[in-house]
């Protein structure tokens, strides 16, 4: 049981190309050979083994194994017990990432998932998906997004030499939050808050970091937000103190002539300030 997908010509992020389920017969096996997708299998049943990178690997019910693009490979049903499996077939520019999320990469190619049987719950909706005509590309998309936060929050944690330091994941999501919140009324309080560190901490980790405060950055990335505004002549000096987040647009424009050397008015027309 196997469906072929044609490659996604809107979803260049992520996206499905096939998926199936197999009932193997005793030795059965494929490879060695390489894949021009990423290819996750999972194991509904039975023993076999999978092989990458002079590494065997003996498998059961409830792991799977993470096939990578252009990567030799080659798996084989047990003799005595043979594995029957599905997989998901998938590529995108995002697909490595959500992998990682989930601990899934080139170097840790095993995934452990024994907690309930949403993976091929996955798989079953993904087949019912047939009866999306106008949308079918969308839900399969969005089944395989389901099926790797599922991975990410419950399979193996991703090796920490891939996950960066610490440091740096936390000034990621102080960043993220700005670039998404810089157009409300927000502290630095919010921000720490949010990310759920004592404030003090975060602001000294933010400034080893970054060379730079997090209000500062805020004001900067606001300033900068302002000044790719200012060519849109519907918006006026006052939309875009609000749209950056300030409800005052006279302390909008102290802020801006500070930063910018030149009063919003001034900038905008391209004038030198006086």
């Amino acid at each position: 049981m196997i469906e072929y997908l044609p490659r996604s010509k809107h979803q260049a992020e992520l996206y499905v190309t096939q998926f199936g389920a197999e009932e193997c017969v005793p030795g059965h096996d494929f490879g060695p050979a390489v894949r021009n997708h990423y290819l996750l299998h999972y194991i509904l049943s039975g023993e076999g083994t999978f092989e990458v990178g002079g590494t065997r690997y003996r498998l059961r019910k409830g792991q799977g194994f993470l096939i990578c693009p252009e990567v030799v490979t080659y798996y084989r049903a047990d003799s005595a017990n043979p594995w029957s499996y599905c997989w998901f077939g998938f590529n995108g520019t995002l697909a490595e990432w959500h992998l990682k999320q989930a601990g899934l990469t080139l170097s840790s190619p095993i995934l452990e998932y024994d907690r309930d049987d949403r993976i091929s719950q996955y798989l079953e909706w993904m087949f019912e998906s047939r009866d999306y005509a106008k949308s079918r590309e969308t839900r399969l998309t969005g089944l395989l997004a389901l099926l790797l936060s599922e991975l990410a929050e419950f399979g193996p944690a991703a090796a920490s030499g891939e996950k960066g330091s610490r440091a740096e994941l936390y000034v990621d999501k102080v960043k993220d939050f700005i670039e998404l919140n810089y157009d409300r009324n927000m502290t630095v309080e919010d921000i720490a808050h949010f990310i759920g560190l004592n404030r003090s901490y975060l602001c000294s980790l933010f400034k080893r970091t970054m060379n730079v405060s997090i209000q500062d950055y805020l004001i900067r990335y606001r300033m900068n937000k302002a000044c790719e505004m200012m060519g849109n002549a519907e918006l006026s000096i006052g939309d875009i103190a609000r749209s950056v987040g300030y409800g005052d647009p006279l302390l909008f424009s102290k802020i801006f002539k500070k930063l910018k050397g030149a009063s919003p008015k001034h900038y905008r027309s391209g004038t030198d300030v006086q």
